[in-house]
């Protein structure tokens, strides 16, 4: 065995030694092999969609059960850490879950992705299997329990790692759990309320909330009339606290936005202290989507973007229907994508935010609507940042100084492919095309969606596209007048339209045929241009224009759809929309099937 995949000998049973754990090991940066890995089903109990990697990992001569943090799931999943690769673990933290110590890796860094396994690793024993506890049976020739009833054990907590300034222990923001007590945890607020007040039936209150992060992850804490006027003041945004003895609760989902399955309740006797040592401390942990991507996310989901302020609107009031009066300001973000959405601020947010010079903005947990096509709205507890200092904000900048300024958007609007509507496509749900008939989905007046595996067998492109307002977020057909091509809602003339894809196409699969309506969006990716270039070979040359279509026609699609009843002249039908289209992907197919096998095996044993 080379030097550098020498295992660090001993560290599973140090570490799973639940009587006893030594502080320097808790510095240390043990080398371990990966044994197995086990994604385990996001809980329904607290409605989060974060997926959890249960590891099993090795020192070559015993093998101990582990989990990764959720934010080191993109190395299990892009591959990036494999069946028996070897790492050594830089940063990690020990809870006791079931009289069981879990080991929680937090930071690792690769040593070797594949490797044989080392050595024959066996399964631990307890190190206090043979001591007599509440929970063990008494050793042969001891005093019979139902005689004298031993003393109650105390429950058992998970362990806090000691503090290096003589604080006791420091629980990750991700093992807290409702099951615990006397923890203390070591986080940055990121988001801070402002007061707001509430007056019902049962009484009148205040309340304010934060949303706390450490490099495990976030949690939303709430904090109710008394608390706070005990608390409200001690705490800024931005900095690093303390924070011990409050009430670790499920979350309302119904009212956060925040990624954890639990929530803290702030109290009177909640202790907060400022904690000067920042180290390791994230400010705010984001994952962008991509503006031109937003229609993979269905309606009221959370996301994280980062655009250019292209426009700001003035400040505009508001009623409510409660009778309240709200300000509210819109922005345009722009991004490489060639994308444009609209961004709706409220309240201080819309009041204090300063647009000029265009900046850069990240915003962590903005609200997805289906308003206008794809618009994005801001929570009173999602973060804004106007030009911060990340990588990718830098690199935004650089890029639409040089070039981005000039060009034009593709707004989000009512028409097309996607709009509306969020479907999604679901490889777990597709439905045979024959099915979709005899299912008669869509035939009430209700809207129905599916999805569909299809190859394109013929295009219809006597009106393959029509001629379309100029304006962004306007798709109106334009009509040809003395003065230009003419848009009856903006009541503008152009020189020419802009040409949007329009076009019923025949596709099949095993069971049958369909005729499938596809929009501009569909179009572009069929035939790999906008519809002003098609329009443009079509007018110069009809047989460059034939072999356009012809090469898009024999291509398999993955395709999400909504069926609906439509009436044209006094005839009833059910038309099928094509709301997404996606080429297919063989790596993703195939990774699909591999993860229905394991789960496959999984429920056999």
């Amino acid at each position: 065995m080379a030097l550098e995949h020498q295992l660090t000998a001993g560290i599973c049973a140090r570490l799973a030694d639940v009587t006893n754990i030594e502080d320097d090991i808790l510095d240390s940066h043990p080398t371990i092999q990966f044994l197995s890995f086990k994604k385990v089903a996001p809980t329904t109990a607290g409605a989060t969609t974060v997926d959890r990697y249960r590891i099993i990992v090795s020192d070559g001569e015993h093998f101990l059960q582990a989990m990764l943090a959720t934010q080191l799931n993109h190395l299990i999943e892009e591959e990036r850490i494999k069946k028996h690769s070897i790492a050594v673990i830089e940063k990690f933290s020990c809870n006791l879950v079931q009289e069981k110590r879990l080991l929680i890796i937090l930071a690792l860094r690769l040593v070797s992705k594949e490797v044989p396994k080392i050595g024959n690793p066996t399964a631990l024993q307890p190190p206090n299997a043979g001591a007599p506890t509440a929970n063990t049976t008494p050793a042969p020739g001891a005093a019979s329990s139902s005689t004298t009833p031993a003393p109650a054990a105390a429950p058992q907590q998970p362990p806090r790692q000691q503090g290096r300034a003589g604080r006791t222990a420091i629980y990750p923001i991700e093992s807290l759990s409702p099951y615990q007590n006397n923890w203390t945890i070591k986080a940055r607020v990121v988001q801070k309320s402002d007061i707001r007040t509430w007056s019902n039936q049962r009484g009148e209150g205040k309340l304010f909330s934060i949303t706390l992060m450490d490099e495990t992850g976030e949690i939303k804490a709430t904090g109710f009339n008394q608390a706070v006027d005990e608390l409200y003041d001690k705490i800024q945004e931005g900095k690093v606290y303390y924070i011990s003895r409050a009430r670790v609760n499920l979350a309302k989902k119904k009212f956060s936005n925040v990624q954890n399955e639990y929530e803290l309740n702030l109290e009177r006797n909640t202790e907060i202290e400022e904690c000067t040592d920042v180290t390791n401390m994230p400010s705010i942990r984001y994952n962008f989507v991509e503006l031109a991507k937003l229609t993979d996310l269905t309606k009221d989901s959370v996301c994280d973007v980062i655009g250019i302020v292209k426009e700001v609107t003035p400040l505009t009031e508001l009623i409510s229907k409660a009778g309240k009066t709200l300000q509210k300001r819109e922005l345009t973000l722009v991004d490489r994508s060639g994308y444009a959405v609209r961004l709706t601020l409220w309240g201080k947010q819309a009041e204090s935010f300063v647009g000029d010079d265009q900046p850069v903005v990240a915003v962590k947990a903005a609200n997805v609507s289906d308003f206008g096509g794809r618009s994005l709205s801001m929570f009173t507890t999602s973060i804004m940042q106007a030009n911060p200092d990340i990588p990718e904000a830098h690199a935004l900048r650089g890029w639409y100084d040089a070039a981005g300024s000039a060009q034009t958007y593709q707004a989000y609007s009512n028409a097309g492919a996607g709009a509306g509507s969020f479907t999604q496509f679901d490889r777990a749900e597709i439905l045979p095309l024959n099915e979709v008939k005899t299912r008669e989905l869509g035939a009430s007046d209700k809207v129905e969606t599916f999805s569909a595996r299809a190859t394109v067998m013929h295009i219809k492109t006597d009106t393959i596209a029509y001629p379309a307002c100029q304006t962004q977020g306007c798709s109106k057909k334009v009509l040809e007048s003395h003065d230009g091509w003419r848009c009856e809602k903006c009541n503008k003339s152009w020189d020419k339209p802009n040409y949007r894809y329009i076009f019923p196409m025949a596709c099949a699969d095993y069971s049958g045929q369909a005729w499938l309506q596809g929009f501009n969006e569909v179009g572009e990716a069929l035939f790999g241009m906008p519809a002003n270039e098609i329009i443009e070979i079509r007018e110069r040359n009809d047989i460059e224009f034939t072999k356009v279509v012809e090469r898009a026609v024999g291509t398999a699609y993955n395709f999400a759809c909504r069926a609906r009843q439509e009436t044209f002249n006094d005839m009833t039908r059910v038309r099928y929309t094509i709301q997404k289209i996606m080429p297919q992907n063989y790596g993703e197919e195939g990774k699909y099937l591999a993860d229905l096998l394991r789960r496959s095996d999984w429920a056999k044993s």
